[in-house]
């Protein structure tokens, strides 16, 4: 029986652990008497890919699974936010800023191994966590898809976050395609604060953060409270003179989050409670003064103008569970909540057909500066009832699980004030119409949708012998809106010597269709030739949907297959390494943009119902995926002091393997799918990373020095062909910082990120998808940064 101390040490150095474990080892060198593992009583530990309750659950899982620590990145880390922190850990994520991309500005897209950041499952406490109700459409990376805000959660919250690299929709349902991604939050007795500042070498991009976490004894329980306070401000790449802004957005938010347990008869009642205010804004494109009446007003913007595309986001998170011992079976009863709110406020602009009839009436020549567009919110409602059992005595020891899941989900978007979208001064004359930079949602753009989905699994983990473990799981879900889907997974691992274990597994998969993906409506006005052009981002099953010939969104399935080892040849030094190949059907993807030009047949279809080009989600493509996963760690004392190295790294490449046009669009497959929209999908996210990393501690003060790479991308360009695609070479930062611990009790930590200020491979800014001469790409375009982060504990 391992102690909760041999357990902690098992779970970090583990064979299944990853080299990104190692990130914890100098903070138990240097906080031997500050980690809250002291004060954390652990009767049983559950990893993700395990149902199995037991006190060695954590190193007995036969999947590759990386658990993070996160202690030691909120005391001490460069980066204020959990996606960024992650990036520069877990070879297998991915989440870049983006710039000019409206919404997804505002919301960091978050993806593993090379896959769409809605094909990652997220969970808190091993509950499902919501999406985001923003579904990314100009300009993005994960162009197309819906995904998990991270950055809704405190980083001083998270106690470690647990990344199980495997396709897991038997075990888990719907998303889990990639994988899984588990956040663990605290729940230790105590309290501790952290203040960061920071900024970029250019001056500015400012960072503050101050955070606190308390946990406090409650009933027998303990109670974690966590707030933060983040503000981060623009930064500015644009030349001088531009009337653009290029960098990162502005966001601010005020974050609270309540996670606890207290025991009662015969169980423990858990909850977690979590809700976040952000404003944040993004800048959109410039409007110069040679574009008046059409997009400018010479009353309001003589010299042109940039627009602020601002929302208000809200995002809640609650559950509330049971947890009993029925006899010799772990009961698990929970209900959980997840809301997001997106809500567009658009400043510094005008709605230049307004102007312009002011103007002709004899006025000034000029409207509202400022409109309410509208926005969207997504609900959803998961309940749970799981049960285990361990039986000792069948062969070397078996677990059953069962359960069953019931889940609803809502979306709706609602519209924006009149001056935001209409056209006043008459169709086809003067000014185009809506709030410029962003229109508003229209009534007829205006939705509420609702879906429920019912889901039953059977999960069996046996150990054959004392050395060989088989995994096995099958789940049936059904979906109110399309249909039902039976998935199943096969895993094993078999350990060949104490230091050697190989493992592998098989599975399938499936990916619902969002509900963002199958009702997102908007619709716009473009002047062509002087005429003008209503075009839409047509809902699935709408009007134009069907006017067009769209068929009706169905579940991507996937088959995923994984091969690996791990090799530990001494307890200090740990190997892995995880081949992977995940071949995705009926991909959901964002189509290209159907007008008269590329499209003949659609001017028919369209002309009665008042539009001219139309795009829209449609399941067209096939995608392979293949890639390996690497991590070496090792700690070693050197000169007197603690040193800890480690490389992880992951190399992954997804091809499109076919494009399944509707029977309409037939011989119209570039169209569906240009070459620039099949790079995104493709090269998206760099090909390759890895993060090499020194960790040294000698006395008071540690030494933090890591060298990240980030492969090759090749993304599209906006001419196309015979116009050269943009190619962004390799680039390699770099990270360091200092820490000097002033007791158990304080530390003060002093770096920077990208210190040698790497920017991607310049491009011709026409063909870029942000207007820009950097794309956000690899590791964005903004340059060195430095900070300072003081924690205390009391």
């Amino acid at each position: 029986m391992f102690t909760p101390t041999t357990l902690r040490r098992s779970v970090l150095l583990a064979l299944y652990g990853s080299a990104a474990l190692a990130v914890y080892a100098p903070a138990s060198f240097a906080q031997s008497g500050q980690q809250a593992t002291k004060e954390e009583v652990i009767p049983s530990v559950s990893v993700v890919g395990s149902r199995r309750v037991s006190a060695t659950s954590a190193t007995d899982t036969a999947v590759p699974v990386d658990l993070i620590p996160m202690t030691r990145m909120a005391e001490q880390g460069g980066q204020f936010d959990l996606a960024q922190t992650l990036t520069y850990i877990s070879p297998s994520f991915n989440s870049t800023r983006q710039s000019g991309a409206d919404g997804a500005d505002l919301v960091d897209s978050a993806a593993l191994r090379g896959l769409g950041s809605d094909q990652t499952l997220v969970l808190m406490n091993g509950k499902r966590r919501h999406s985001t109700s923003l579904v990314n459409i100009f300009g993005a990376r994960n162009r197309g898809n819906t995904g998990t805000d991270m950055n809704a959660i405190p980083l001083l919250a998270v106690k470690n976050i647990q990344v199980l690299r495997d396709g897991a929709a038997a075990q888990y349902g719907s998303d889990a395609i990639a994988g899984v991604i588990n956040i663990e939050l605290k729940r230790s007795l105590g309290c501790e604060t952290v203040f960061g500042a920071g900024q970029y070498s250019a001056g500015d991009g400012e960072n503050i953060l101050a955070s606190a976490y308390c946990g406090v004894a409650v009933a027998g329980g303990v109670v974690g409270i966590t707030g933060e306070y983040l503000d981060r401000d623009r930064s500015n790449r644009a030349e001088a003179g531009s009337l653009r802004t290029i960098g990162d957005s502005k966001v601010q938010n005020q974050t609270l989050y309540l996670n606890g347990d207290i025991p009662l008869v015969d169980g423990k009642l858990y909850f977690t409670a979590g809700t976040q205010k952000r404003d944040a804004s993004s800048a959109a494109f410039g409007r110069g003064a040679d574009q008046i009446p059409t997009r400018n007003a010479q009353a309001m913007y003589p010299n042109g103008f940039a627009p602020f595309i601002n929302a208000d986001i809200d995002d809640h998170y609650g559950t509330i569970g049971y947890r009993a011992k029925l006899g010799e079976w772990n009961a698990d009863f929970s209900q959980t909540y997840g809301y997001n709110k997106m809500h567009y406020n658009i400043s510094n602009t005008l709605n230049a057909s307004i102007a312009n009839l002011d103007l002709i009436k004899g006025g000034k020549g000029v409207s509202a500066s400022q409109f309410d567009a509208g926005g969207f919110a997504a609900t959803q409602l998961t309940t749970n009832a799981d049960a285990s059992r361990f039986y000792p005595n069948i062969l070397s020891g078996m677990n059953l699980a069962f359960g069953a899941e019931f889940r609803k989900e809502n979306y709706e978007i609602f519209a924006g004030e009149a001056g935001s979208y209409n056209d006043v001064d008459g169709a086809g004359f003067g000014g185009d119409p809506g709030s410029q930079g962003f229109p508003g949602f229209r009534p007829a753009d205006a939705t509420d949708r609702s879906r429920h989905s019912v889901a039953a699994y059977v999960d069996v983990e046996t150990d054959i012998t004392e050395r060989l473990k088989v995994l096995s799981a099958v789940r049936y879900e059904k979906f109110s809106d399309f249909g039902n889907s039976v998935t199943g997974k096969l895993a094993a691992a078999y350990k060949i010597s104490d230091a050697v274990l190989m493992r592998g597994s098989a599975s399938t998969g499936f990916r619902a269709p969002s509900l963002q993906q199958g009702y997102f409506s908007s619709t716009f006005t473009e002047f062509v030739n002087g005429n003008p052009v209503d075009s839409v981002f047509a809902p699935n099953g709408g009007n134009v949907a069907n006017a067009i010939g769209i068929p009706k969104l169905k579940e991507e399935k996937s088959v995923s297959f994984t091969l690996g080892g791990t090799w530990t040849p001494t307890p200090t030094t740990s190997v892995t390494a995880d081949l992977y190949r995940i071949a995705i059907d009926d991909r959901i993807v964002f189509s290209g943009r159907f007008d008269a030009d590329n499209y003949a047949p659609i001017v028919p279809l369209l002309s009665t119902l008042g539009v001219g080009a139309a795009q829209f989600f449609v399941n067209s493509i096939d995608t392979k995926t293949q890639g390996l996963d690497l991590t070496v760690s090792n700690r070693s004392e050197v000169a007197g002091g603690k040193l800890n190295t480690f490389l992880a790294m992951n190399i992954s490449k997804t091809e499109v393997t076919g494009v399944n046009a509707p029977a309409a669009f037939k011989g119209y497959e570039e169209v569906l799918l240009s070459e620039r929209e099949r790079l995104f999908l493709e090269q998206g996210g760099p090909r390759r990373k890895a993060t090499l990393g020194f960790e040294y501690l000698l006395g008071k003060v540690g030494t933090d020095f890591k060298v990240i790479h980030f492969g090759k991308q090749t993304l599209g360009t906006w001419s196309g062909a015979p116009t050269p695609n943009q190619v962004y070479k390799a680039k390699t930062s770099a990270d360091l910082s200092f820490t000097y611990n002033f007791s158990e009790k304080t530390k003060l930590t002093l770096g920077g990120a990208n210190i040698f200020s790497v920017k991607p491979t310049e491009q011709n800014p026409d063909e870029t998808d942000n207007g820009f001469k950097y794309e956000s790409v690899q590791f964005g375009m903004n340059g060195a940064s430095y900070f300072a982060r003081l924690w205390h504990k009391f």
